[in-house]
């Protein structure tokens, strides 16, 4: 894990981590980062917990027996990740140090993951199905038995519940719009899917054409969609009120997106090029390359109390 300093870009250390890193998720107080590890085999079983005060590895969350753990989203103490080899998704209990939900998608490549603020709802995308899951907590009125009489102490219970929408073999990278009404995710064959996360099905499908869209991501003023292709190494700049592609730029073969609000400039992973894209957003043009040896999830903390 490669560690830069937020305004220069230069390099500060060098942290080991896995086999195989893909994704960094922090700790609600930015202390920690948590790095998957997905190892291509389909044998990883290893999340790394690195404190980011001392900038070093703590310990190793061994995640057997869920396999390739990947996309991940922290909330209330606990590290939610999904494990594409397992087909399901893993809430891990930091203070217990042990899983205490696993749900089951039964979809193929269970990949990214996104989990609402309140923790009730998340998302995933499944690659090889092309779905997109929804889970929600729900309020679940007691079953009634075959006598038609309750038991006198019997309750409604809270049970997550999944429904899967049909988006397209492929689909990986998406978003999800702040007032959290909507979903956009990518597909390879240039396609963009917008799903009505009300409705719970596909609102309209988009042909960009341009060949290996990967990674989806929503400027901070939810009017843009940035979207990159790791096939071409186009970056696209897509309009949502207008529905028109306002401009289209080469930076590389992108894999992952970060956008860092506050300078108002996005990272793109360019993973086959071994280098990171800098992009000023407001001036949607490329402004540094930072040169890594296969580049893929990004974050930022711009304050540590050391």
């Amino acid at each position: 894990m490669w560690v830069l300093d937020y305004k220069t870009l230069g390099i500060v250390t060098k942290i080991p981590v896995g086999e195989d890193p893909h994704e960094i998720e922090l700790s609600a107080d930015k202390s920690t980062a948590y790095v998957s590890n997905a190892v291509i085999a389909g044998t990883g079983h290893i999340i790394n917990v690195i404190d980011l005060k001392q900038l070093k590895p703590v310990k190793d969350i061994d995640t057997k027996p869920f396999y390739v753990p990947h996309g991940m989203a922290f909330h209330q103490d606990t590290l939610w990740f999904t494990a594409q080899g397992s087909k399901c998704v893993v809430a891990y209990d930091l203070k217990a140090d042990k899983p205490v939900e696993v749900l089951g998608t039964g979809q193929g490549f269970t990949h990214l993951l996104y989990l609402t603020p309140n923790g009730n709802t998340f998302y995933t995308t499944n690659v090889e199905s092309g779905t997109i899951s929804i889970f929600e907590r729900k309020e679940i009125p007691p079953y009634m038995p075959p006598t038609g009489v309750l038991p006198a102490n019997a309750k409604n219970r809270l049970e997550w519940r999944q429904t899967l929408v049909d988006v397209g073999a492929g689909a990986e990278g998406f978003d999800v719009s702040a007032d959290g009404k909507e979903l956009w995710t990518a597909r390879p064959d240039g396609y963009i899917v917008l799903v009505d996360l009300v409705k719970k099905q596909v609102k309209a499908r988009i042909n960009l054409h341009v060949l290996g869209l990967h990674r989806i991501k929503l400027t901070p003023d939810g009017k843009t969609l940035c979207i990159v292709s790791v096939k071409t190494g186009d970056l696209l700049f897509y309009n949502i009120a207008s529905r028109k592609l306002e401009k289209q730029i080469k930076i590389g073969k992108g894999a992952g997106i970060f956008i860092d609000k506050e300078m108002n400039r996005m990272f793109v992973s360019c993973t086959p090029d071994n280098y990171v894209s800098v992009v000023d957003l407001a001036a949607r043009k490329e402004i540094k390359r930072i040169s890594t040896g296969r580049p893929d999830g990004i974050t930022s903390v711009t304050v540590i109390n050391n």
